[in-house]
Order: C-alpha cells, then sequence, then structure tokens
C-alpha cells in the first residue's frame, strides 16, 4: 500500500506532461501508473498541473551587506518559497579569500538554515582568492558544493576575481564537475562616483557592462572548456550577442543563463518614480529594449532564479543608490509570473533546468520513481492576488493557484495556506557532489 496517491492528473515526469498518477513510499516517488492503487490517501488532481517542487538557483536569506540585513531568515525565507511552489533553494555562503575559511563560512551558514522547512543547498562564493584555483574547488567539494560563485566587480570592496584566475578556474571545473558561476558586470564601466541618484542606477552600470563581461567570460570558457552559469542576466542584448557567438556552447548547457522574474516585467523606467526605491537590484533592470529581447530569447534561458534578498522599507527609501542596499523580494511569485509570461513551457526552467545545472537530477526535479517526493498541484483555473506590500507584486493578480505542495510527501500547503505539518518539519542540507 501506498502511502498517498496523487490521481487524475498532468503529471510533469521531467521531459513532458502525461497523465498518470503519482504514488508516494516513505517520502520517495514509488511509481507513476495509470492503474488505480492502494492508497492511505487519495488526492484527486483532476484537471490541475502536477509538477515536480520548484528549485530556486539563487536565493539570498539572512545575508548581511555592511550594517544592513535582508528581511527573511531561512525560515520566513523557506515558508515565502513553500508558498511558490518551491522546495528547494540554493543560498551562499559568506565570501571567502582562502580555504582556511571555508569551514567556518560552511558551519555558520548551516546553523542559520537549521530553521528552513525545505531543503537546501550552498554555493561557496569567492572574492579575489590568495589561494590557488583547485585547492578552492576543492574546498568545496569537501562539503558537497560543486558550484563556485564569484563577482568581476567590486574591486572598490576587494570582491572582484581577475580574468586570469577565472580561466584557471573554468580549467579545473571539468575535472572536478564544478560549475563557475559568475555576477558579471564590466568593472571598468560602472559609474564609480558615490553619490548616484536613485534615476541614474541602471545609467551608473548599463547593459554595455553586463554585456562585455558575460562575453568575455563565454570566451575564457571555451577557451578552457569550461562550465559556466550566469547569473540573473538583466538584458535581451546579452543574450542576442551570445547566441550569435556561443550557440553550440549554449546548446550543450556548457554555458546555461538564469534570469529572474523582474527583468522579464519591468523596466529602467520605474527608477524615475516615486517609488524607485522598491526596485533597486543589481544589476538594475534595463530599458525596454532589453526587456523585450530577453522575453524573446527566453529559449535560451536555461533556469530561473529569484536572487530573492529584500531589505525593509526604512532600509531602502533613500535618494542615493549608495545609501540603498539592493535587492528585492520575490520568490512565493516567481512561478506565477513567468506562467503568466510562457504558460506551461516555463516548468522545465524552475525544475529539470536547475536540478541538471546543479547536480540535485535524478533526486530532485522530476518526478519519475525514486526522486523526492517534492510536488507542487497547480491549478490553472483559479487566480491568485499578491500579498506584497512592502515588495513591487502588490495585488497583483494571476491567472493560475497553488493547490498543495508537498515535501518529501508531508503536504506543506493547501488551498495557497500553510498547513498545520510546515510548522513541524525542517529540511534537509542536500550535498551535491
Amino acid at each position: 500500500m501506498y502511502d498517498i496517491g496523487i490521481c487524475n492528473g498532468s503529471v510533469y515526469t521531467g521531459c513532458s506532461f502525461v497523465n498518470t498518477n503519482v504514488y508516494i513510499k516513505d517520502g520517495k516517488i514509488a511509481a507513476l501508473s495509470t492503474a488505480s492503487e492502494d492508497c492511505k490517501k487519495l488526492v484527486d488532481a483532476h484537471n490541475k498541473l502536477v509538477l515536480p517542487g520548484f528549485i530556486d538557483p539563487h536565493v539570498h536569506f539572512h545575508l548581511t551587506v555592511g550594517k544592513n540585513t535582508s528581511f527573511n531568515d531561512f525560515h520566513t525565507g523557506s515558508i515565502a518559497g513553500v508558498l511558490g511552489g518551491v522546495t528547494t533553494y540554493i543560498d551562499f555562503l559568506d565570501v571567502i579569500y582562502n580555504t582556511a575559511q571555508m569551514k567556518a563560512a560552511f558551519e555558520d551558514r548551516c546553523a542559520l538554515a537549521k530553521t528552513s522547512i525545505t531543503d537546501y543547498a550552498f554555493h561557496t562564493t569567492i572574492a579575489n582568492p590568495t589561494d590557488c584555483a583547485d585547492k578552492m574547488i576543492k574546498a568545496g567539494l569537501d562539503y558537497g558544493i560543486n558550484s563556485v560563485k564569484l563577482f568581476t566587480t567590486y574591486s572598490d570592496t576587494n570582491r572582484r576575481t581577475f580574468e586570469r584566475y577565472i580561466y584557471d578556474l573554468l580549467r579545473y571545473s571539468r575535472t572536478y564537475n564544478t560549475r563557475i558561476v559568475c555576477h558579471s558586470e564590466h568593472d571598468d564601466l560602472i559609474w564609480k562616483n558615490k553619490k548616484i541618484p536613485l534615476a541614474d542606477h541602471e545609467n551608473s552600470r548599463p547593459s554595455i557592462c553586463e554585456r562585455t563581461a558575460v562575453m568575455t567570460l563565454a570566451e575564457i570558457a571555451r577557451e578552457a572548456n569550461g562550465l559556466l552559469y550566469i547569473v540573473h542576466v538583466s538584458a535581451g542584448r546579452t543574450v542576442d550577442a551570445l547566441k550569435t557567438v556561443y550557440s553550440e556552447e549554449l546548446h550543450n548547457k556548457q554555458i546555461i543563463l538564469e534570469s529572474c522574474p523582474h527583468y522579464f516585467m519591468f523596466t529602467s523606467d520605474v527608477y524615475k518614480s516615486a517609488d524607485g526605491w522598491k526596485y533597486t537590484m543589481t544589476p538594475p533592470l534595463r530599458p525596454e529594449i532589453d526587456r523585450a529581447r530577453l522575453n524573446a530569447n527566453i529559449d535560451y534561458i536555461s533556469t530561473i532564479g529569484t536572487d530573492h534578498c529584500p531589505f525593509t522599507p526604512d532600509l531602502k527609501k533613500h535618494e542615493y543608490t549608495c545609501d540603498i542596499p539592493m535587492g528585492i523580494g520575490g520568490i512565493t511569485y516567481s512561478f506565477l509570473n513567468m506562467y503568466a509570461l510562457f504558460g506551461k513551457d516555463i516548468v522545465a526552467k524552475f525544475t529539470t533546468g536547475p536540478a541538471k545545472a546543479y547536480n540535485l537530477w535524478p533526486r530532485k526535479g522530476n518526478l519519475l520513481p525514486g526522486a523526492d517526493a517534492d510536488i507542487v498541484i497547480f491549478d490553472e483555473h483559479k487566480n491568485t492576488i499578491a500579498q506584497d506590500p512592502d515588495g513591487i507584486y502588490d495585488k497583483k493578480k494571476y491567472n493560475g493557484a497553488f493547490d498543495s505542495v508537498y515535501a518529501h510527501g508531508i503536504e506543506l500547503v493547501h488551498n495557497g495556506s500553510l498547513t498545520q505539518a510546515a510548522n513541524e518539519v525542517t529540511g534537509e542540507y542536500v550535498p551535491r557532489c
């Protein structure tokens, strides 16, 4: 006898939708079958989508930058995520400059993440390292981390990693099956003056900063045969340039592109509005030409992350960007935003895309036997109204609603609200190597 049977739904298996039943046993997907099997509990998913739990590959819970700390800790952030179907997320260790700092960076974040109600993993984060590239990669592997995040900018705070070192990282990335994850902006093209008015946020670090940095990284990855991942692609013209020269690398996933819902939805015009401070993140929102081209290039985007990092209004509501902590929320509405734009075609970018990019497959990102029973039941025929009073999506109306969300076979969300079980569970750290 199975624990749960989710029956009569349109099931996304990881490559296509099929009309079948999903059977769960001991927190795992036990079988897919059109047959009616004995179950302790039956769930009727007629006329609903049955999807793998979503994976957000890019969040910042309890992130402290200077004197400011992001609004969501791992507990409240994971709750915000699961209400939007996210059952696994990847956060970031604090920045390290050498391998001796790795143990403390990992243990500190794990201690904070113990309050998470859903599963999580981490990226190693480096800044202008003093140890050699292969040692930095192997330091993460010792803790189950096979991704290394770096910045091509922020030289003024010693966070920039330079091109020669990136080349070495990419050369070793194949050997150690490790993704080199890049925040990509051309440091020398960014305004260095501190007092930048909010209205000039995009002008101060325009899309050419991203495009030139990404093209340089792509050429290094090609030369090194390395595994490159570009986070939060903000400009459609960046994708235009990449696909013209590096289409093969994009096709075979040597180069993987991530973007965020806000870059598909808003433009830099908002920075001229009275509440423009709400929309401040790095990289900034782009002009309409880049938003439109990004939407047109959705097929070249493999994963959708949120870069979820909200700060309270009292911290963000300032005149100059130097006084504003960069980051917005949105993990609860990420899928709803992208589903509104692209329909069911977007599902892979929340499931199989991040699972395969970050070595979570086949445990995550699919509903095949043996996978974790992380499941989203999504009703396309209901509506959702966003409750996001301090964010950028408040009162937005969506077609579609989350009927249920399961993690390890436990229902954490029912009819869009947390269940009692959500107060009684804790997530697991998921090693990826």
